[in-house]
């Protein structure tokens, strides 16, 4: 293989992976001696292993071999549709697992049955069932294994049979499973928490119900499949949502209080149910706390719960940091043993951590009007902020009690792109410490007890690490440190990997910074080239970092295109004023934005202005569309991928966050649909989409494609039968980027000759 060969498509997605090894899930056991990871292989890239390595022996070990113990069963439709939404929905093998309280076992799901691992590498198999066993989880000190089947929970003792132990009642009734919204968009997976003496069990009761039936038609390459799926529309009624707390064998029921003290300004007190179960835990001491969010999601309530009663007190509120604005829902958030906790809040306009000592309310207190939310008040008494200033906090890591340090993750003032490890101390008596290395982005996750940190990094030069440090951040071991040497797969392409440049533009407000990246082939003087401009543009996603993306946009720019992208007013990890513009009006601010970097593009002497093609996928394939409808003739042509074209047509967690009710703002849901300004569409179009997508429903490009037909405008469209939202695999994915950059060679969107 010559050194200057170009990337092909074919070989990005093909195996091994050029990144090199993606270890996933990595997690010390509970006496800290052994690291697991799950590893993909270099024959398949998403097939993935149970691997751990012992930290005294100083040796890695298969402790379960996926294909080995593999029964080929097919999955269940609901645990299809879990991996999806988990966004796992295309890796094979065993894809999570869970050690046993003592250490000396590993639960590991696979094929939708359960098995118990030991360290000697033999497996025991604890169920054989035609049925999936949906998020199983051994309980807190590991003498029960537990699983939701047939819509009810079930509880087993460690070598025993699991026996239901929440009743079946029909169709529409679901025990210890995570509704549809909170999978999709709240980040809970799962319906039922097991308390710390494994003697309680908080579970979950959905009634669907309410929730509108979407039929969903999954097209495959040789039949259809057609589905009623329960899908709560953005205006519609969504499931109904009850706790109870009982006793492994289902005895000894509470129903939990979830309307105490609902404040009738913020919740509509005739309809209770109608609210968000955001988040359940139980605290060391086996207090139970539950997060409930209002429909609206501006205000969130800690609730503490009774779990011999049920009853419940508000401990804390949490109000929208703005108006205007919403609730961001976190993991970050911590109960400690003297009954303090952590708490992460954008209260002062950016994410950053508290330690609350009882309860109080964040953005307002007794001498202070409700009705002013979003002012900046003074922290009272009770509450001690541990972080501040003008960059965020993204991760609480973990917290060492007895040392009274606390670790996190979080970007710098002086540079948004990349995050990195910090500790501070509990009590706030010592500033933030960066542990970690600039030049990186990170991540990381520690053990229960805050004594070990497993970080990883990269940057656009170097594929993902990590590694074991101490809490000073010194690296005790590397996991994997996927070195660029000889035996990399990535090494023969070194030759034309590219540097990628940074820099900002001012937004369309002519104040606010945006951050771009930009990554350009070898040019020649006096030549201009065209540009890829990837986007997603819509909330929550921060595509600008410093970090490793991969073989694909390398092999983009081989191809003599530049890649660009841009990060407008409205996404991630910039503060509350930086996300606020979207409120109410998606599809204007993000266009006006990623407006201004085509203009500001087209001022660079080595751009063809003539030649800027868009791409995105999901709001990025919408927001394709709508920049297309807005500005013709300013992109050359444009790719839209599982374009959401009416936020009628999405759920509705998601949706109203940002856009509203639709039945009070009808006109807010008008402007920011990509269906009637369709026919404006005059540059070169290509719709992607896959045909049994359960996300971003197929009937949001049909709907479109009728729309662009019946008005004679010409476009082109790939759909992928059979595919969910994410279009992809070894041989598809290079079928769908061959099909974009021929399409994009038709309209003449090249290189220079």
């Amino acid at each position: 293989m010559s050194e200057t060969q170009d990337l092909t498509f074919e070989r990005v997605f093909a195996s091994p992976s050029l990144d090199g090894p993606s270890p996933r899930q990595a997690k010390l056991s509970p006496d800290g001696r052994f690291l697991t990871l799950l590893r993909n292989r270099d024959d398949d890239r998403e097939r993935y292993d149970l691997w751990a390595f012992d930290r005294e022996q100083g040796d890695w070990r298969m402790l379960v071999d996926s294909e080995s113990l593999s029964s080929g069963r097919e999955l269940s439709e609901d645990e299809k549709m879990q991996r999806e939404r988990a966004r796992v929905g295309n890796l094979k093998g065993i894809i999570n697992y869970e050690w046993t309280a003592d250490g000396q076992g590993i639960l590991v799901p696979l094929d939708g049955d359960l098995y118990l691992a030991g360290l000697d590498r033999q497996a025991t198999r604890l169920t054989d069932t035609e049925e999936s066993e949906l998020n199983p989880k051994l309980s807190s000190e590991s003498n029960f294994v537990s699983f939701v089947r047939d819509r009810q929970l079930w509880v087993g003792k460690i070598g025993e049979e699991a026996q239901p132990v929440t009743p079946k009642e029909g169709d529409t009734i679901r025990w210890g499973e995570a509704e549809f919204v909170a999978q999709e968009e709240m980040g809970r997976l799962t319906g039922y928490w097991w308390n710390p003496d494994d003697t309680r069990i908080a579970v979950q009761r959905t009634d669907e119900s309410p929730v509108g039936i979407v039929t969903r038609a999954a097209i495959g390459a040789t039949g259809t499949k057609v589905f009623d799926q329960r899908y709560p529309v953005a205006g519609s009624a969504n499931a109904i949502v009850e706790l109870f707390v009982m006793d492994p064998d289902g005895g000894d029921k509470v129903k939990v209080d979830l309307t105490a003290g609902m404040d009738p300004e913020y919740y509509d007190v005739s309809q209770p149910h109608d609210i968000y179960l955001a988040r359940v835990d139980w605290a060391p001491d086996g207090r139970l706390f539950v997060q409930r969010q209002n429909r609206e999601q501006t205000v969130l309530d800690l609730l503490e719960v009774d779990p011999a009663t049920g009853e419940s007190n508000i401990l804390l509120i949490e109000y929208a940091a703005s108006e205007n604005y919403w609730v961001n829902l976190s993991d970050d958030y911590k109960f400690l043993k003297d009954g303090s906790f952590l708490w992460w809040s954008e209260r002062d306009g950016f994410a950053h951590l508290y330690r609350s000592f009882q309860g109080m309310r964040f953005t307002a207190d007794d001498n202070v009007d409700p009705a002013k939310v979003g002012t900046r008040l003074p922290i009272v008494p009770t509450t001690q902020q541990l972080t501040s200033g003008n960059w965020v906090v993204t991760k609480l890591v973990g917290v060492d009690q007895d040392a009274g340090r606390v670790f996190y993750t979080g970007t710098s003032a002086q540079d948004p792109l990349e995050q990195h490890v910090y500790s501070a101390a509990l009590d706030g008596s010592v500033s933030p410490i960066r542990l970690t290395e600039t030049g990186f982005t990170h991540s990381a996750s520690m053990d229960k007890g805050g004594k070990t940190l497993l970080i990883t990094r990269s940057s656009h030069s170097q594929p993902t690490q990590s590694y074991l440090a101490d809490q000073d951040g010194q690296r005790l071991a590397w996991v994997e440190e996927n070195a660029l040497d000889a035996g990399h797969p990535y090494t023969p392409y070194l030759a034309s990997h590219r540097p990628a440049q940074f820099g900002t533009i001012k937004a369309a407000d002519g104040e606010t910074d945006l951050y771009y990246k930009m990554v350009t082939p070898e040019m020649e003087p006096g030549k201009s080239y065209p540009v890829f401009y990837y986007h997603y543009s819509g909330p929550g996603p921060q595509v600008v970092t410093r970090g490793w993306d991969g073989a694909l946009q390398q092999a983009v720019v081989d191809a003599g295109y530049i890649w660009f992208e841009l990060d407008n007013r409205g996404s991630a990890n910039r503060g509350v004023a930086f996300e606020q513009p979207l409120y109410r009006a998606m599809g204007s601010v993000e266009v006006d934005d990623q407006r201004a970097g085509a203009e500001f593009l087209k001022t660079l002497d080595y751009v063809d202005g003539d030649k800027i093609a868009l791409y995105g996928w999901s709001y990025g394939g919408y927001m394709t569309l709508k920049q297309m409808q807005a500005d013709p003739g300013l992109y050359a042509a444009g790719i839209s991928g599982a374009p959401v074209t009416k936020w009628e047509l999405y759920d509705t967690h998601y949706t109203e966050r940002y856009m509203g009710d639709p039945n009070t703002v009808p006109e807010a849901y008008q402007a920011a649909s990509a269906i009637p300004d369709a026919t404006k569409i005059s540059d070169p179009l290509l719709l992607i989409h896959g045909m049994a997508d359960d996300n971003v429903v197929f009937e949001n490009s049909s709907e479109l494609i009728s729309v662009l037909q019946e008005g004679n405008v010409p476009f082109e469209m790939m759909l992928y039968p059979g595919y969910t939202h994410r279009v992809s695999g070894e041989n598809i994915s290079p079928h769908m980027w061959n099909t974009i950059f021929r399409f994009l060679e038709s309209n003449a969107v090249t290189p220079p000759e």
